[in-house]
């Protein structure tokens, strides 16, 4: 396969992938609609991780508690002042992006397992909060808003809403990480002490991509927020962040649209397994045990590396 090939193989991967997307709801019953839905929302959370894990070599445990504050801002304004959804959405991204910017300040001067451990214990500091901070978060009652508006109150015009919303944020996402800031990214991932012994502000890289990845993340929270209209601690809970980077992990780190295959992977088994035993856990834990031994790369890494081979 030569050289030229790649690209356009590529290229047409995605537009049939994004046409998949976008006509079989037609066909779908409502609660695979509603499936579907979800795995576009958190495949943009695993999007977002990726950027950090796949482009920095920071692998976070921390952007499903920002994914979290992002979905309690926005159901917190809807059910106490019953404005635009649109607004709360908003407040929604903005306050996620701000607790992003101020983990990153936090973060940045870390690596490895250090990084990992530092964002999971901001992460549960997030938690907690939510936990204990009945008067405002509802504590494990959680908060019901009425979020999604009358007019997208059926699962297929929202589902082409949000669609559309993820479309936008995935070709951002995509012009983030191969844009030349991007691929700064990569060299400090590769090797941080060549960059800066280049001259490049590692930590100002590091605090943008963090900050951006929180982003991302925000919006992915208000459009979950839209979809669910309910947020409780388990939202910004560890599982959150973990199941976002399993996600980003089974499609393949470093690929951003292995976000999705892997989004549809893992919610996939969840509602299918679910169906038939109450240890569906134990299912996706060993299907995702295959895929690490099988493809360490990820479903579309492994892709990727077969078409490679073929080509060399």
């Amino acid at each position: 396969m030569s050289t030229d090939a790649m690209p356009r193989l590529a290229l047409a991967a995605v537009l049939l992938g994004a046409l998949a997307f976008a006509l079989v709801p037609l066909i779908l019953p409502t609660y695979q609609v509603s499936i579907l839905t979800e795995v576009l929302i958190y495949a943009v959370l695993a999007m977002s991780v990726d950027v950090l894990a796949g482009y920095t070599g920071r692998t976070p445990l921390c952007l499903g508690a920002v994914f979290g504050v992002s979905t309690y801002v926005t159901v917190y304004y809807s059910s106490t002042f019953g404005g635009s959804p649109y607004v709360g959405m908003a407040l929604g991204v903005l306050a996620a992006t701000v607790i992003a910017a101020l983990f990153a300040l936090l973060a940045i001067r870390t690596s490895g397992v250090y990084f990992l451990l530092l964002t999971l214990a901001l992460g549960m500091i997030v938690w907690g909060i939510c936990l204990r901070w009945t008067s405002i978060t509802g504590g494990e009652n959680g908060i019901r808003g009425n979020v999604r508006p009358a007019e997208l109150a059926a699962h297929l015009p929202f589902y082409y809403v949000v669609f559309v919303a993820v479309a936008v944020v995935t070709f951002v996402m995509w012009r983030f990480v191969h844009s030349p800031f991007g691929l700064t990214l990569r060299g400090i991932r590769d090797s941080e002490s060549r960059m800066r012994a280049l001259g490049y502000n590692v930590s100002l890289h590091m605090f943008i991509a963090f900050t951006v990845a929180g982003l991302f993340s925000g919006i992915a929270g208000a459009l979950y927020a839209m979809f669910n209209d309910f947020v409780s601690p388990s939202t910004v809970a560890l599982t959150q962040s973990v199941e976002g980077l399993l996600m980003a992990i089974t499609g393949g780190i470093g690929t951003l649209f292995g976000s999705f295959i892997g989004a549809l992977a893992i919610i996939g088994l969840e509602n299918a397994v679910s169906l038939y035993t109450e240890r569906w856990q134990t299912v996706l834990g060993v299907a995702f045990i295959v895929i690490m031994i099988f493809a360490p790369e990820g479903i579309l890494g492994g892709i990727k590396t077969l078409l490679a081979r073929k080509r060399g």
